[in-house]
């Protein structure tokens, strides 16, 4: 099964500042990337050049396109979402679809006039006259009507409530999501996107982290709750992060051996959220 995205040793600086650093991801039909990380870690950066929007150093192929050369063969397989929904305020929702409808050939006109029939979005009405929330359903609907095998999302559901943000994600894995296509989300919010993601990767100042399957990340990491006359034995097997709230102490273990950790104290499997502490503050003190 051939990738539908690879990245090799990419690298981007602007003058001094090394913004990405020997970037390697290979994304395969089913997945569901998410690539997480601390706001200025590069997330932003390397979708820009996965999208040819952005020079790099390295190799990128995107349904076996250089998006660097051939960008605008590459957009027939690709969709893209960006941190912020910008649609032109005097344009009418009837006006959008027509217009994608005009200019790309992958345009399913009745696949967005069904998603917009599960809002409360009139077709007559004007961006202007919609919340924040419904831009971003509205731009949803356009891009997921796009009969892409690649969908990007940069931040998608920043400034959103949490009802519209669940909303959004719901639409996604209904109206989009099978096992021929593939989606990258970025974000720093891990817990909003824990359960739909089949991958993930860490970035920390450019740097990939870490870069496995969720399943085999929830194998790999453990949490132990330890009590206090436990905690020497359990600090001598050097956890990644811990941490102490009203009288429990937790720690976070990479490949420690469960049978020693289930001697100290409770053992259960982490969170990504846990897991991304823990990964980002092992970065911070090295």
């Amino acid at each position: 099964m051939n990738a539908l995205i690879t990245i090799e040793n990419v690298n981007k600086s602007y003058g001094q500042h090394a913004v990405l650093k020997d970037i390697n991801l290979t994304v395969q039909p089913g997945q569901i990337l998410g690539l997480v990380g601390p706001n200025g870690a590069g997330k932003t950066t390397c979708l820009q050049a996965l999208l040819g929007l952005s020079e790099y150093t390295g190799k990128i192929e995107v349904m076996q396109h250089d998006p660097s050369k051939k960008r605008h063969l590459m957009l027939n397989d690709v969709a893209y979402i960006a941190d912020v929904a910008v649609l032109p305020k005097w344009l009418k929702v009837s006006q959008a679809i027509e217009y994608m409808a005009d200019v790309h050939p992958n345009f399913n006109r009745e696949q967005a006039l069904t998603f917009l029939g599960k809002t409360n979005i009139g077709l007559d009405k004007r961006v202007k006259a919609l919340s924040k929330g419904m831009v971003t359903q509205l731009h949803l609907a356009l891009i997921l009507a796009v009969d892409a095998k690649v969908l990007i999302l940069d931040e998608p559901t920043l400034g959103l409530d949490i009802l519209t943000r669940r909303q959004f994600y719901n639409h996604l894995l209904e109206d989009f999501y099978d096992e021929s296509k593939c989606i990258i989300v970025t974000t720093h919010q891990i817990e909003e996107i824990e359960n739909i993601l089949t991958d993930v990767a860490f970035i920390q100042n450019g740097e990939i982290v870490l870069n496995e399957s969720v399943d085999n990340i929830r194998n790999r990491f453990k949490i132990l709750a330890v009590a206090n006359q436990q905690m020497d034995q359990a600090k001598s097997l050097k956890p990644l992060f811990s941490n102490s709230m009203m009288g429990i102490t937790t720690m976070l273990f990479d490949n420690a051996d469960e049978e020693s950790l289930t001697a100290l104290g409770n053992v259960t499997s982490p969170s990504l959220a846990d897991v991304f502490v823990g990964i980002m503050s092992r970065e911070e003190l090295a």
